[in-house]
């Protein structure tokens, strides 16, 4: 009875999130903007659970999350028991508690009834992975037995990572390819510091390398290395590069001089964090201090943008979004940390030319922006995906000064049969990579493929699952073909 006591607290205890820095003072840097929990607030959240009989949390969650589990486990102050049931199903629990929209995934289908909010679920996953590391319960892949075979992946982001880690954990010699010259992709230099510390990634970077996994960093498949080459050197293959072609805005004046893409932005702002020297932000070419700042989107890269540009000191931001904000994409929650910070959104508009300076081009290329022209739009009738269609209002034009245009409108893949010298690979109509579901192959024997790169640019849970997915499917193709000579040698 006293364990039944723990749980079902939600009518008794009200939600409450970690500690939030006030938006006055964390404008003014990029740390993570929410304080830990204490263990006992850990457990009193987690207590909240009402612990049903079907979890829509952890159906919701793209992992399959045993979250039921270790909430009540947490609630009960068996800490290292929940951490393991966490990791069971998750290779990186403490990033996922920080980056996940958990209100569009977990949170936003918990059962507990309206009025009484959602259980904290990101908050107690962040708080039971960090305790473990700060305990030393989190430890290297070990193995049972080294296997003869090795496995090849490119792309050290979160699907190539999850592979990595659930392959080596089985004994295979996995070798991790990046073009980058850090570990962690997307991770690193896609998402802010605000939102996902880098020493939260090199931990575990440097844990995977301590299992056994080695990089080779700087590796660019189809520059140092075919991938006829790396078939020849692996006995199986993974491909986790991810998605990062932005998609580009058709309107005059695109070309104009300080309108750039999200993700050289963000990569930009990352990279001076870690400590690199960055020209475009010492010539300020990718610097928002002091300027107007426009963004294009209204996903969680858009949000990612806005919030940095404040903390760049930006003298204005504005994020312009063709829909409403309950149309939006991205999470509702990184609406309202930007909306706390300063950032003002410009609903129902959407980009119709970008308006220069004027006079002479500057010697070193295009004259720069200065202003964006926009529509104010309408939503008209469904379309096919059930979303209404916004319809551009003849005669609403109007204009917003605008230094830097950050356009972050989503992410295409690039064309990789012929970046990696390998025409035979089939792709789909959208230029990702064609492959079997049930198996995760693709067009060339021994070859997988795994994350954005397979489903288009999706969420850094829905990576994990798919490199996790892959390891499996890899493990089963090399035990067959290990198999087959033995069965033929005994005939």
């Amino acid at each position: 009875m006293a364990t039944t006591e723990k749980m079902l607290r939600f009518v008794a205890v009200p939600q409450q999130m970690p500690a939030k820095r006030k938006a006055a003072d964390r404008r003014k840097d990029f740390d993570e903007i929410y304080s830990a929990y204490s263990r006992a607030k850990a457990e009193e959240q987690a207590s909240r659970c009402s612990q049903c009989g079907v979890p829509f949390c952890q159906v919701h969650c793209p992992l399959q999350n045993n979250i039921p589990d270790w909430l009540k486990l947490t609630a009960e102050g068996r800490l290292e028991e929940a951490y393991e049931v966490s990791q069971a199903t998750n290779t990186f629990p403490e990033i996922c508690g920080r980056i996940c929209p958990q209100d569009r995934l977990c949170e936003g289908n918990c059962v507990i009834e309206k009025g009484f909010e959602s259980v904290t679920i990101g908050s107690v996953e962040k708080h039971i992975t960090d305790t473990a590391w700060a305990e030393g319960w989190v430890k290297p892949p070990k193995p049972p037995r080294e296997r003869d075979e090795s496995v090849g992946i490119v792309g050290a982001g979160p699907g190539g990572l999850a592979a990595a880690e659930a392959l080596r954990r089985l004994g295979y010699q996995v070798t991790v390819y990046d073009r980058y010259d850090r570990v962690g992709g997307l991770l690193v230099y896609g998402i802010p510091n605000f939102k996902l510390d880098k020493d939260v990634v090199r931990r575990r970077a440097e844990l995977l390398a301590d299992g056994g996994v080695v990089f080779k960093l700087g590796f660019e498949v189809g520059r140092d290395g075919s991938l006829a080459a790396l078939r020849a050197r692996h006995d199986a293959l993974l491909i986790a590069t991810g998605v990062y072609k932005a998609r580009d805005i058709r309107a005059p004046g695109v070309g104009l001089a300080n309108v750039v893409p999200a993700l050289d932005y963000l990569t930009a702002s990352n990279r001076k964090g870690l400590g690199d020297e960055v020209a475009a932000i010492a010539d300020g070419s990718l610097d928002a201090k002091g300027k107007n700042v426009v963004v294009v989107g209204g996903g969680d890269t858009a949000m990612d943008c806005v919030r940095t540009a404040v903390r760049q000191g930006a003298r204005s931001v504005r994020c312009l979004y063709r829909r409403d904000k309950r149309n939006m994409p991205g999470s509702q929650r990184e609406v309202f940390h930007a909306e706390e910070e300063g950032v003002e959104f410009v609903w129902l508009s959407a980009p119709e030319a970008f308006v220069g300076r004027g006079g002479k081009a500057r010697k070193s290329g295009p004259e720069p922006v200065k202003s964006v022209r926009a529509l104010r739009m309408r939503l008209g009738i469904a379309d096919a995906s059930g979303r209404q269609t916004p319809e551009a209002i003849e005669g609403s034009g109007f204009d917003i000064p605008a230094d830097l245009v950050i356009k972050a409108l989503g992410f295409d893949p690039e064309d990789v049969p012929t970046l990696f010298d390998a025409p035979e690979l089939a792709v789909t109509r959208w230029g990702t990579i064609k492959i079997d579901w049930r198996t995760m192959m693709t067009s060339l024997d021994g070859v997988f493929a795994a994350g954005d790169i397979v489903r288009g640019a999706s969420l850094v849970v829905w990576a994990i699952r798919d490199g996790r997915d892959a390891a499996q499917s890899i493990h089963r193709h090399i035990q067959a073909k290990t198999a087959a000579p033995l069965a033929a040698a005994a005939e």
